[in-house]
């Protein structure tokens, strides 16, 4: 079993799906002759040729209405956004098209296609290049939004979002495409979408997050366990529709609850985990939810980023404070 990293993982998921699957095709720019921007589609075009990994403008609305197109038609298009801050034009199709197919055509025609793109800070890029917009697609009607954290659950995530009949942003943290390696088997078996995963288990607090932010939570976890401090760490990975049954089940054990995520703090995920937990778990907590984000301002220029990005220092305080109340 290989030790690949998380940008190895997409490339791999890539792979199985275009050899198992004659309906699937990979586009973007740059995803053919130069293998992507961050190197995620390297060696597709020579494996399966220019009909199935196709280079194409600068237009990213260009590039996701002719997605919409192929997959109305029966293929399984996998196209890329170089970064997500990239992205906004594409919120035409998407919300207009993409996620009403089903719903407008009564279920005659679906719209199996996935848009992937790199996303979040922490790589010294400008703010374009750095943004995590995740709640933005999350509060689109009918797309589904998934933001992996690790090598293993990169690939079985996206073996899932491209055999859904149904469209999904697949959201890649930037930070951690080659940040640690993990093993990974190319089995083609794909991981369970709409389902939180538990890292770490423990009584005294639920620490919930996603994407990169996963790294410094699992941090923070293990610094407390050795002051004898229970945290259980549940990495939420699909973000719209999100698995709550798992997170009030983990919250009404503990009965505190942290939200970690590295995108501004107004109308993001994490409010609308915070508001679920006081809607229905309410009786269950026994301190007010606390949440880590970054502040509501643009992803600044290199310098600065650091002072942008929560980080452990954050969590372990947002943690403590979550246990000393009374």
């Amino acid at each position: 079993m290989a030790q690949i990293t998380l940008v190895e993982a997409v490339n791999l998921a890539l792979a199985r799906s275009l050899a198992s699957d004659p309906e699937v095709v990979v586009l973007g720019q740059d995803v053919g002759r130069d293998g992507g921007v961050f190197r995620a589609t390297l060696g597709l075009l020579e494996k399966f040729g220019s009909e199935r990994v196709i280079d194409m403008p600068l237009a990213e609305n260009l590039i996701v209405g002719m997605s919409i197109g192929m997959a109305v038609e029966g293929l399984k298009p996998v196209c890329e956004i170089q970064f997500a801050g990239f992205a906004y034009t594409t919120i035409d199709q998407l919300l207009n098209h993409a996620g009403r197919m089903r719903h407008r055509t009564q279920g005659r025609l679906a719209c199996p296609m996935v848009m992937r793109m790199p996303c979040g800070a922490g790589i010294h890029a400008p703010e374009h290049h750095s943004e995590s917009p995740d709640a933005m697609f999350a509060h689109i009607p009918g797309i589904r939004v998934i933001y992996p954290s690790s090598p293993k659950r990169a690939y079985g995530l996206l073996l899932a979002a491209i055999r859904d009949p149904d469209p999904v942003v697949f959201l890649e943290p930037t930070r951690l495409y080659r940040l640690f390696k993990e093993e990974v088997a190319d089995s083609g078996e794909a991981l369970a979408l709409d389902t939180c995963f538990t890292l770490r288990e423990g009584n005294d607090l639920t620490l919930v997050t996603w994407g990169a932010m996963v790294h410094e939570s699992l941090q923070a976890a293990d610094e407390l366990a050795e002051q004898g401090i229970a945290i259980e760490v549940i990495d939420v990975a699909t973000l719209k529709p999100v698995d709550f049954d798992t997170i009030l089940a983990s919250v009404a054990r503990t009965g505190r609850c942290v939200v970690v995520t590295e995108a501004p703090h107004h109308c993001s995920i994490a409010s609308e985990i915070a508001a679920t937990l006081a809607e229905q778990g309410l009786l269950t907590l026994l301190a007010p939810v606390q949440r880590v984000t970054a502040p509501d301002v643009v992803v600044p220029f290199p310098r600065l980023e650091h002072h942008y990005l929560p980080d452990k220092r954050q969590i372990l305080a947002a943690v403590r404070k979550t246990l000393e109340f009374a």
